[in-house]
Formats: structure tokens, C-alpha cells, sequence
């Protein structure tokens, strides 16, 4: 398999029109196409493109829980075998109320959780149950877990291409 070819300036056009997201229109990748000049089908088949290729990671909703009426944004913390973290990981990650899972090195003997699961609750009990409900996925796997609840908003963005 060769390696993906580098955007080309019409790709990082699109990258820069997008990258603080999209326009809150009704047809959000003609507006963008108005913009640069192009047509929505060609931007639309680029965007699919930089995904399949890699270039670009995915295309999501970035909400602010808080705003929203989750008061309780918890990091569940795991400490599961590393040898069944890939597998216990997509499980935990397909569950509707996690917002986003993934791996962590360890750092005994003070850090020995390895798995992160952020979930989100209007109450810190709302948050509990969720956190039961995952350690009864992960069973015997998880030797040892703690919830660690944000105690204010930090900015969230992606990468950003210059100019």
C-alpha cells in the first residue's frame, strides 16, 4: 500500500474553511463551496477523500456539555491488562454515553490507569451509574478505576494549518 499523497492547495483550502467548523447553515458544504469557488460535490468528494486517506480524522459535533445541562463531565480512569485493552476499549467506545475512550500509558507507581473513558451526566450520580455500567462491561479485567470530574471547560479544537 503507498502512502497517501500530500493535500494540494485546493484540499488545504478546505481544511482552513472547516477547521473551526462548519457553517450553521441548512447546507453547511455548499456554503463552503460558495466561498472557495468550487462546487459542493467537489467539496464534499475531497472531505471523503482526506478521511479514507487520513489525512483528515473525522467530522464530528463538538458540544459544550456544560452548556447543555451536563453539569458532571467525569474521565472514568481504568486499569485494565494491556494485553485486552484493544478489545475492551472498542466496547467501552461503542457504549452511546461515552464521549470519546482511548489508551494512556501508565505511570507507576503513582498512575496505573491505562484506559479513559470521558462520560457526562447532569449530576455526579448520573456519572456513578454510567461508571457502574462500564465496570460491568470490563468485569475482572479492571483491577483498579476512579472517576476524575472536570472542575472547568477548557477550549477544545483540533490542529490548526497556518494562514
Amino acid at each position: 500500500m503507498s502512502a497517501p499523497l500530500p493535500p494540494d492547495s485546493v484540499d488545504r483550502r478546505i481544511m482552513r474553511a472547516t477547521q473551526r467548523g462548519l457553517p450553521l447553515v441548512a447546507r453547511p458544504y455548499h456554503a463552503i463551496a460558495a466561498d472557495l469557488g468550487i462546487t459542493a460535490a467537489e467539496v464534499m468528494a475531497r472531505i471523503n477523500a482526506m478521511l479514507a486517506q487520513g489525512a483528515i480524522r473525522r467530522i464530528a459535533a463538538v458540544p459544550n456539555h456544560f452548556a447543555l445541562g451536563y453539569r458532571a463531565n467525569g474521565m472514568t480512569v481504568w486499569d485494565v491488562a494491556d494485553e485486552r485493552i484493544d478489545e475492551l476499549g472498542r466496547l467501552i467506545g461503542a457504549l452511546e454515553f461515552v464521549s470519546h475512550c482511548y489508551r494512556r500509558p501508565r505511570r507507576p507507581p503513582i498512575w496505573p490507569y491505562n484506559l479513559f473513558a470521558m462520560v457526562h451526566g447532569k449530576e455526579r450520580a448520573d456519572v456513578e451509574e454510567k461508571a457502574k455500567r462500564i465496570g460491568a462491561i470490563l468485569g475482572d479485567a479492571a483491577r483498579a478505576h476512579e472517576i476524575l470530574y472536570s472542575t472547568r471547560i477548557l477550549k477544545k479544537t483540533g490542529l490548526r494549518l497556518a494562514g
